[in-house]
């Protein structure tokens, strides 16, 4: 516990030069977060897709062998039988060039939108790992300050209690001013315990993403002045939400690969028309000893006559599919608006919320005072200090957390417009001591 409260104080009062901040903590989960590191594989797995879909549109090269063990017995009408046992053997070389396979060509357009809806998923993924590095950053910041703010509680509970015991000795209050003095040191003290839990909590979280033990971090500058989103129009958010979120392109990106799977689908009652060319050669050792050597080149035209049901149910479900990837789409647009919404209203209250309490801290701190000042001259009993000290730290608390609160909102904003990137993370942090 003494290791925490020293971090905790570490964090709150180090200079620029032993902290890090926001942005080192964004970098080092860049380079170190698993779970943008599996994005990132998926993300350069999806770049395959293209070459994947392009690959049915250009040349097939094949190589066959065979060799065989032949025991013949020739009876020709006319002549001698003859019998014998000889090896015959062959090799061939064939390409094969689609010229008309509708289904590869829409492949093809499919895998480019696949590629593209991997590049989609990964801005993503990167804007979740500043949201994430972001709130853990924050949670840190918060628990210390919860920390010290019970700190400061239990010590000024504590300096109560010495008080209330003297004044009792010296016969000025009861014992039950000492009872209750006494009760709020042992409530401030478990709640230091828990502060401490939770702060330790909030490192681990922290460590889980950059990889590593959290340094000191630097926090907030006093007085700093958070700013309103710009535009200051929620419906302006709102229109960029369902038009720019990267869930709404990833979800366009989807219904486009299913419309042309409705379409590839169908091209299995095409014909296909191939060029093919093939060298070969074949060789026949003792009865007829000889050597062929054949080279060919035409073009061949396959048609689908019956398989069974089977294209037309695929073609069925591929529609079904696309239908489902619409619905899908309208789902993501109303979920982005909504994220928009939620997160402007998060910015503007928490903007309103910071303001009425950092009014709140000076009439805490002017009332707990008013009521060491009274209680010293005997108009405020015990209680009302005790009490003016439990507010000012629950209202500590508080200001300390809608001011969080208020950061992350604006980042949740940008990411429901997609517009969330590194110069968002730059201008946070250039809110933080250095």
């Amino acid at each position: 516990m003494k290791r925490i409260l020293a971090v905790c104080i570490a964090g709150l009062f180090s200079g620029g030069a032993l902290a890090a901040d926001l942005m080192q903590v964004y970098r080092d989960a860049l380079a170190n977060d698993a779970k943008f590191s599996a994005a990132r594989a998926q993300y350069e797995a999806g770049q395959e897709k293209v070459v994947q879909g392009r690959a049915g549109l250009l040349p097939q090269v094949g190589m066959d062998a065979n060799t065989t063990w032949n025991d013949a017995n020739l009876k020709p009408v006319i002549g001698q039988p003859r019998e014998g046992s000889y090896n015959s053997n062959g090799y061939g070389v064939q390409l094969t060039q689609p010229l008309f396979r509708w289904q590869n060509w829409v492949q093809f357009k499919q895998g480019e939108l696949q590629t593209a809806l991997a590049e989609t998923e990964f801005g993503i993924a990167r804007q979740d790992l500043v949201l994430r590095a972001a709130e853990a950053y924050f949670n840190v910041l918060n628990a210390q300050d919860a920390l010290a703010a019970v700190t400061q509680l239990r010590t000024a509970a504590g300096e109560q209690l010495e008080l209330a015991k003297t004044s009792f000795e010296v016969g000025t209050v009861t014992i039950t001013d000492v009872h209750e003095a006494q009760s709020r040191f042992d409530l401030a003290s478990a709640q230091e315990i828990a502060a401490q839990n939770q702060l330790e909590l909030a490192r681990q979280s922290l460590a889980q993403i950059i990889g590593k033990e959290p340094e000191a971090l630097a926090g907030l500058r006093p007085g700093v002045e958070l700013q309103r989103p710009q535009p200051e129009n929620i419906a302006d958010w709102v229109t960029a939400a369902e038009a720019g979120s990267f869930g709404v392109q990833a979800q366009q990106l989807v219904r486009e690969i299913a419309a042309r799977e409705v379409e590839r689908a169908r091209a299995g009652h095409l014909p296909t028309v191939d060029v093919v060319a093939r060298h070969g050669v074949n060789n026949e050792l003792q009865l007829s000893a000889g050597r062929n050597e054949v080279t060919s080149v035409g073009l061949q035209l396959n048609v689908p006559l019956y398989a069974g049901g089977r294209v037309s149910s695929v073609s069925r479900e591929a529609a079904a599919l696309r239908m489902k990837a619409d619905a899908d789409l309208e789902d993501a647009r109303r979920s982005a608006a909504l994220a928009a919404r939620q997160s402007w209203l998060g910015v503007t209250s928490g903007m309103a919320q910071v303001k009425a309490l950092e009014a709140a801290r000076v009439s805490s701190l002017s009332a707990l005072e008013a009521n060491k000042l009274g209680y010293e001259v005997g108009v405020r009993i015990n209680i009302d200090v005790l009490n003016a000290q439990a507010q000012l730290a629950d209202t500590l608390q508080q200001l300390s957390r809608a001011r969080y609160d208020t950061l992350l909102a604006q980042l949740r904003l940008k990411a429901a417009a997609g517009t969330l990137g590194e110069e968002d993370v730059q201008a946070i942090n250039a809110l933080l001591t250095h």
